[in-house]
Formats: C-alpha cells, structure tokens, sequence
C-alpha cells in the first residue's frame, strides 16, 4: 500500500479562470485512479489530526493518539499550541514582513486557520505550497485548493527527507527569485538523526533569496518531561514514523546562519502569544521564526 497517484497539483484562480496542472507520480497512474494507503499503520498527520480535534483519522490512529494522551495528558494543549504558532507567525509573515511566498512543508491534514487562510487574509495575492508524504492530504488536497481569486495555491506530494524534490515542485508555482517563508512545524522530530536533518534545512535555505524566513518548531527533549519521554517511545513503537526529540542548542543549530526575530527560539507557547494565553502552559516544542 502507500501509493499515492499523483505528485503536484496546483490550482490558480483569476481573470482567466481556473488553471489545474498535474505532474503524475512515477507509477504513471492518471487522477482518476484511486488513492491507496495502510489505514492500519499510525500515520503523524492523521494522528495530529485527532489530537486537533479532526476527524479525518482511522483506528489504528486514534488509538495510537490515544496512547500518546494516556502516557503524556499535555500532548494535546501542546498540539493546539504548535498549530496557533503557525497562524501568529504567517501573520506575521504576511503582515508585518511584507511576505507573499510560503512553502509549509509537512502540512499535514486541512483543518482551521490553513496557511493560505492566514496569509491570503492580509494579503489575497499570496502564493502557498503544501508538501505532505501522506496519501490522506492529497485526498483532501482540494481544501488546500481553495485559494483566494488572486492568489494561488498548490499541493506537492514528496519527503522533507528530499529537499531537491521538493524544491523542484515548488518551483512549479513559487518564485525562487523573491523572498519566501519556508514553514517547518513539527516535522522535523520525524528525520533520524543518520538522514542529517540539519542538512535538510541547510539545503532548503540555500536556495531561497535573502529576505526569507524560516519558520520552524520542534519536539523538546530538555524542557524537564518524562511522561513526553514515554509518549515518544510508545509511538515509535506502533507509528510508521518516528520521533527524535532534541534540545534547544541542537535546534538551535537549524537557524545557523539566519536572524533570529524576537522573541528568539522559546517554547512554542512564548512566541509572541496572544494576550489570553495560559504564560504558564509547559508546552514541550521549542520555535523560532528567523531571517535570512
């Protein structure tokens, strides 16, 4: 199983009409050929996806959620933590950096307050590209179509573990001459340490013009929890991919090279959060957004 049909989508609305291209996977199948994946096996987004709130999972990944809740309660807040972190970011991005470029790299599963949403929002005429390697986001690939009438949006189907590809459909829509957002949000805790992570990010920055932004969070190994020890260990168990916590210095090293922006690298929960939040929330995800 796992196979997914087709590798780019992209859908732009304007004067024109509506322009949809497809680039076929290497398997040759066409769009109408069905969508196949193991809903046997945990998957990351759809497990995300429970824990958010959605509904767009399966048994084996509601029981894996379930487990990661038993041996860690916080996993949730901090789940619905990270993703607010994305919408104050592109925010951000959008409003106050005058970006109108954005390629979310591990998106996961269409829920609330999508990149695009944010971003097209402030800026209508924004450009986002989705990557996933989960056959189930393609499924629902047309909600992250929905683009604003003067923007546009698009969908590519590859592993953050294959930056080249990535970086070739995203050329499809995206313009590598212009500064861009590069969104890493809780996915890069799914690279082993052995497929160089740091590499990955290094590789994605070097081919985006100054005045970029890397926008990343990732699982803590050093913010003081032993249940979120135990919740990683359990779902590396049971889920296809696993999951390599790290501290703050080794997270660090992802913004080598880059401006920090205030408030720096903090826990997820402390990046300029919203007047309401809950300061002492123990949020075990260490983010930063930084310049290049």
């Amino acid at each position: 199983m796992g196979v997914a049909p087709v590798g780019y989508l992209v859908r732009k609305a304007g004067k024109a009409g509506v322009l949809a291209v497809a680039r076929e996977h290497e398997n040759g199948a066409g769009l109408g050929e069905p969508v196949l994946f193991d809903t046997s096996v945990a998957h990351c987004a759809r497990v995300y996806d429970y824990w958010l709130g959605g509904k767009d999972n399966f048994a084996a990944d509601r029981a894996a959620a379930e487990q990661a809740i038993r041996d860690c309660p916080d996993i949730v807040p901090t789940a619905r933590a990270n993703r607010s972190f994305l919408a104050r970011t592109v925010q951000f991005l959008a409003a106050d950096a005058g970006i109108r470029q954005f390629l979310d790299i591990g998106t996961g599963i269409p829920t609330d307050n999508n990149t695009h949403d944010v971003a097209q929002a402030v800026a209508p005429d924004s450009r986002i590209v989705y990557v996933d390697n989960d056959p189930l986001v393609l499924v629902h690939a047309r909600a992250l179509l929905a683009s604003h009438p003067d923007g546009a949006t698009a969908y590519a189907e590859a592993d953050l573990r294959d930056p080249g590809r990535i970086l070739d459909l995203a050329a499809g829509l995206l313009d590598f001459r212009r500064p861009m957002a590069v969104l890493l949000l809780a996915i890069l805790h799914h690279v082993d340490d052995e497929d160089d992570p740091h590499k990955i990010v290094a590789t994605l920055m070097n081919a985006v013009p100054p005045g970029s932004y890397l926008v990343l969070s990732h699982p803590a190994s050093d913010i003081g929890s032993a249940a979120a020890a135990k919740m990683a260990q359990g779902l590396n168990e049971i889920m296809a991919e696993k999951i390599t916590a790290r501290d703050r210095p080794t997270v660090a090293r992802f913004f080598d090279g880059l401006g920090l922006v205030a408030p720096g690298l903090v826990r997820v929960s402390e990046w300029r959060p919203p007047a309401d939040a809950d300061a002492g929330f123990p949020a075990a995800i260490w983010a930063g957004v930084a310049r290049k």
